[in-house]
């Protein structure tokens, strides 16, 4: 309508035969609502905004009669806003089709069967129906049934997962085949996808040092104009330079400039599976100049296999198995796991408890069962042994090692009694993470592993990475990560977000692999991957980068350098109002259309 009544007023002529000007009603609809909103959020904020500019030049033009002018650039700010919001409003739509993944109603069992109820009264332990077609309303445990579950919506990954009793299922993920049954174990903003959302909606508010910077210099740019204006007029006695200059001259585009980049780079990164924790961290994470990566479950498959039992003693492989078993029977580490399947495998189907258990960091772990101390370790067991061990022991854990496996060795009673090798395998990924970090410039890669050196030596070669740290125990780790920052490197960590969670919070950047349904890992952790594919690393990296490249043109191009010129040509009176207002807001919009294209950003690699 305010078009209309500017283009029919343009027609008209500046009077008609009323002697009336048609060009002052659109300035007071469109004035008045800048005015409005201006005064609002003057309130709100407490501070002179970019708005009372644009107030004091209408009002300039309404002192001199110019209301075709005034109008022209009321409809511009207006217009501009608009577009503003509609494509700022394309940034956040990653987030609302997250929220979207949740149900609103689920089927829970009652005493007359299963009956349909609001999500939001779902209760702890209520067992949940879900169907064939139908997305899973919360986060719990599978108790009957079994089904073909789709994760793309929270890991990135488009091919469906077999799920049965047991087994974990997420709010969000789509059963595609099966009728499942699940015990409720997490509502609301508790579930896993709840946690992303709180997480995305708190990093789309989070603020970089750019963007601080940005702010701090917006609170004093309003002043700064004005001053500038005073000084137009005291020069020059024109109304119309100096409202050129208030027009013209607006710190909107640079304090578009970073908010918009980050909301658009965190949504890109959710849609995939990726959890970004805000500006910081994608500042963080476009200046990274090394990575460490851990090896067992992140550089390697983590699926953990036994390839040889030897005994040492009189003890056949049946017993030493059965005691690495018992002795490993409440390890959570991928290597216990390990051991207890393969003895389930071998016929050892009932594991007796241990009296006692404890971790022995960086080395294995200790138990007792029936008077006798049982231990599980690594080489590093030998160093901690009184007397001379039998060469034998040396041999096997030499040929191990030089096959790439770890070796183990089981200790009854101070007694080395036999030992046990696994075997790890790289993922098929990892050579091409590995290649495509170094294509963004990241040149210093290294391994880190509590393995021994030539098991390190051999999947470092095999992922073609240069650097690695063997025989490290989780402090040395850390130890490694401070080198490199006093260095002067920017450190991003890669690692599960469990057992690598010291490491992970003291480097530049933390990168969590694999961890749905992993609260420690995403609170840990910068960066959390949800899915396991390892070159979401160097995409999401080459993202914060390309993130950091759009702020910087942002800033540079359409908002302090438009604004320099601007001021410039509007002081010398080569700019008029309207102009002034076409300029003004199409540096804003180029902002944020500028960081709308990091929405569809995908790295490609050569």
């Amino acid at each position: 309508m305010l078009f209309v009544a500017i283009i029919v007023s343009a027609l008209w002529g500046k009077k008609n035969s009323a002697g009336f000007d048609f060009a002052l009603f659109p300035m007071l609809v469109g004035g008045g609502y800048i005015i409005w909103s201006t005064l609002v959020a003057v309130l709100e904020t407490r501070k002179i905004t970019a708005g009372v500019m644009v107030v004091l030049a209408l009002v300039g033009t309404a002192y001199v009669g110019e209301y075709l002018a005034g109008a022209i650039v009321a409809f511009m700010m207006i217009a501009g806003e608009l577009l503003e919001d509609i494509t700022l409003d394309r940034t956040r739509h990653a987030l609302r089709e997250i929220v979207k993944l949740v149900p609103s109603l689920a089927q829970v069992k009652k005493e007359d069967g299963f009956k349909a109820i609001p999500v939001e009264h779902v209760q702890i332990g209520d067992i949940v129906l879900v169907k064939s077609g139908e997305r899973i309303p919360i986060d719990g445990e599978i108790v009957k049934g079994q089904a073909a579950i789709n994760e793309s919506s929270l890991t990135g990954e488009s091919l469906p997962v077999d799920k049965s009793v047991g087994d974990k299922a997420f709010v969000g993920t789509l059963n595609e085949n099966g009728v499942l049954e699940i015990k409720t174990e997490k509502i609301g903003q508790n579930t896993t996808l709840g946690r992303i959302i709180t997480i995305i909606r708190e990093a789309q508010e989070k603020k970089g040092a750019i963007q601080k910077t940005a702010d701090k210099f917006a609170r004093y740019f309003t002043p700064v104009i004005l001053g500038i204006c005073v000084l137009v007029w005291g020069f020059t006695h024109d109304l119309f330079r100096v409202m050129s200059v208030l027009v013209i001259a607006c710190p909107c585009a640079l304090v578009l400039a970073t908010p918009t980049a980050v909301v658009a780079s965190v949504g890109n990164a959710a849609r995939r599976g990726g959890v970004i924790k805000g500006g910081v961290t994608l500042e963080g994470a476009g200046k990274v100049t090394a990575v460490c990566l851990d090896k067992t479950g992140t550089v390697t498959e983590g699926n953990i296999k036994v390839v040889e039992v030897v005994s040492f003693s009189s003890l056949t492989k049946e017993d030493i198995l059965q005691k690495a078993a018992v002795g490993e029977k409440f390890s959570q580490h991928p290597i216990g796991r390990a051991i207890r399947e393969y003895a389930m495998a071998s016929g050892l189907t009932d594991i007796p408890d241990a009296e006692d258990f404890r971790m022995l960091y960086g080395r294995g772990v200790q138990a007792t069962y029936q008077d006798s101390l049982i231990e599980v370790s690594n080489s590093k067991a030998l160093e901690h042994q009184k007397k001379q061990s039998d060469p034998a022991i040396h041999t096997f854990i030499k040929d191990q090692e030089q096959k790439g496996r770890t070796a183990l060795l089981v200790i009854v009673n101070q007694e080395i009694v036999g030992g046990i090798s696994v075997a790890d395998t790289i993922r098929q990924d990892a050579k091409v993470m590995v290649a495509q970090l170094g294509q963004i410039g990241i040149k210093k890669i290294f391994l880190l592993t509590g393995d021994n050196e030539e098991t390190a030596r051999t999947i470092a070669g095999e992922a073609g990475i240069t650097h690695f740290r063997a025989n490290l125990l989780p402090e040395d780790k850390l130890h490694v990560i401070q080198e490199l920052q006093a260095q002067g490197e920017v450190v991003a960590m890669v690692g599960d977000g469990v057992n690598d969670a010291p490491a992970l919070m003291l480097s530049d950047v933390g990168i969590a692999m694999g961890v749905i349904g992993t609260d420690v890992a995403i609170e840990a952790s910068d960066i959390a991957l949800l899915s396991e594919n390892l070159l979401m690393v160097p995409e999401i990296l080459s993202l914060s980068r390309r993130t950091l490249r759009l702020i910087k043109q942002n800033i540079a191009v359409f908002a302090v350098g438009v604004n320099l010129i601007g001021v410039a040509l509007a002081s010398s009176g080569m700019l008029t109002p309207i102009v002034g207002a076409v300029i003004h807001n199409l540096a804003s919009f180029m902002v944020v259309s500028n960081s709308a294209r990091l929405l569809t950003y995908r790295y490609e690699h050569r």
